[in-house]
């Protein structure tokens, strides 16, 4: 016999158990991406971040999958708190990156117009 908790649980992880499927997908291309980037010499500095945030996405998806088939809270908890490394992780990742992309543009900027001045313009 199902408790109300459990049933609350269910309900609650139904619709990241019908996205286990692709955090799944998502992880395993996040771990190939990661695998790719340390064949290289510089990539190898931060190819453990993707496959790191894809592992992540493989626990998720099995934490979601007990919580969903026995209305576990620890496995709901557990799920949301591996989701929430993702996140934490992947959106730091994006943020440094736009600030690199801003320096790049800016130096690039700088030096193009020092290249111009050189030439007479």
């Amino acid at each position: 016999m199902q408790t109300e908790q459990q049933d609350i649980i269910q309900r609650l992880s139904l619709p990241l158990f019908q996205a286990k499927g692709w955090m799944k997908l998502v992880g395993v291309i996040a771990i190939i991406s990661g695998a790719l980037q340390a064949l290289s010499i510089v990539g190898i500095l931060w190819a453990w971040l993707p496959i790191w945030t894809g592992v992540l996405l493989f626990q998720a998806a099995s934490a979601i999958e007990a919580a969903q088939r026995s209305g576990s809270a620890e496995g709901m908890t557990e799920a949301m708190n591996k989701l929430k490394t993702f996140f934490t992780i992947s959106g730091v990742m994006v943020l440094i990156g736009i600030i690199l992309t801003v320096l790049f543009m800016l130096f690039g900027g700088m030096a193009m117009l020092a290249g111009m001045s050189h030439m007479g313009y």
